[in-house]
């Protein structure tokens, strides 16, 4: 039986990695590069595209192709190399602050494109690396070190955001569902169209200090009691909703992405072209 650990993907020595204690990060990033691996995935055929943040350090570590691109611009660089080069696969590694908040038009527009990438969203509710700011996905009413009495903002759903924007494959787990964080990588990497995973994971450093929530064992006892199977959170009646999200394949859609409708373009020219020659 062979054993897949990811590891090839891998600098020689990278480890151990930068992130605290409890963060959710390292656990996203073994995930994936097991789905690279139950995937085949060639290095040399694999571009991973991080911005600005504790998320985007993950590049660091890989030796497949690699772009650190500026702070919120990921998915517009990524939109690049897949439109030039289709045969690529083409991955984006955000936090929330870098991949909706100050990435926001770009991760509609990416959604709305439909072009074929994949994007995983670290939610960690805050902006980590910088000092744990408020970001677009604070919870309402959460502690951050701008919002010292409490946020006074809704936050965004990145699920709903991105299925309303027209992704056709849209999924969330938490760092408790570590082997199904890998099943649903693989499947959105191998889904035609905007792939979008949503990993929920809480900064402990700087959102749990300031929300009574430090260790790693509090946040793994959250994720347990608030995280509950898609098929399952359906079935609640909507009061007993709250407080709880839905985590697994939440949106499987088939619809044309980019390159379908951009071969589609380019028929109908060279039909008018031809109709123009005769």
């Amino acid at each position: 039986m062979t054993i897949v650990t990811g590891k090839r993907y891998l600098k020689n020595g990278s480890l151990p990695h930068m992130w605290c204690s409890g963060c959710g990060i390292g656990i996203m990033l073994g995930a994936l590069l097991r789905a690279f691996e139950t995937l085949e995935y060639a290095p040399s055929e694999t571009v991973v595209v991080t911005g600005i943040g504790c998320t985007g350090k993950a590049d660091d570590y890989l030796v497949t192709n690699a772009l650190h691109t500026t702070h919120g611009r990921a998915l517009a660089f990524a939109t690049g190399i897949k439109a030039f080069r289709p045969n690529l696969h083409v991955i984006v590694l955000m936090g929330d602050g870098d991949g909706v908040t100050i990435g926001g038009n770009h991760f509609i527009h990416a959604a709305r494109r439909n072009i074929d990438i994949t994007a995983i969203v670290l939610n960690n509710f805050n902006f980590g690396m910088t000092g744990g700011q408020v970001s677009a996905t604070t919870p309402a009413d959460s502690r951050t070190s701008t919002t010292v009495y409490g946020n006074p903002e809704r936050d965004f759903d990145i699920c709903k955001l991105a299925e309303v924007a027209g992704a056709n494959y849209v999924a969330r787990c938490t760092p408790v569902q570590g082997w199904e964080m890998q099943t649903l990588f693989q499947e959105a990497l191998e889904h035609r169209g905007f792939s979008v995973v949503e990993v929920i994971s809480p900064c402990p450093t700087h959102f749990g200090r300031r929300n009574d929530r430090t260790s790693a064992s509090e946040w793994m006892r959250w994720f347990q009691e608030r995280a509950t199977p898609v098929e399952t959170y359906r079935r609640l009646p909507k009061a007993e909703r709250k407080n709880r999200f839905p985590v697994g394949a939440l949106v499987k859609r088939f619809e044309p992405d980019f390159h379908e409708r951009y071969a589609q373009m380019k028929r109908r020219l060279l039909q008018t072209s031809t109709k123009g020659d005769s």
